[in-house]
């Protein structure tokens, strides 16, 4: 788990569904939430952000290995 903005952040795969689950802070229900053009759904409580839901995960966020970001050596 990483912290950001003092809010943990965890990630969960379920690798039958490929779907990622991205919760900002510990897992609450969702009051609301958006659905973007790409197809994310944003879980909204209060109407602040706690998490994501990215179906077909490994579709889009897989980086063939020749186009990944090379890391600076700085």
């Amino acid at each position: 788990m990483r912290s950001v903005f003092g809010k943990k952040i965890a990630l969960n795969y379920d690798k039958k569904g490929d779907v990622l689950y991205i919760s900002f802070g510990p897992p609450v229900p969702a009051d609301d939430s958006d659905v973007t053009d790409e197809g994310v759904i944003v879980r909204l409580r209060e109407g602040r952000i706690i998490g994501l839901t990215i179906p077909n995960a490994k579709r889009r966020l897989f980086i063939p290995r020749g186009k990944r970001a090379k890391r600076s050596s700085s």
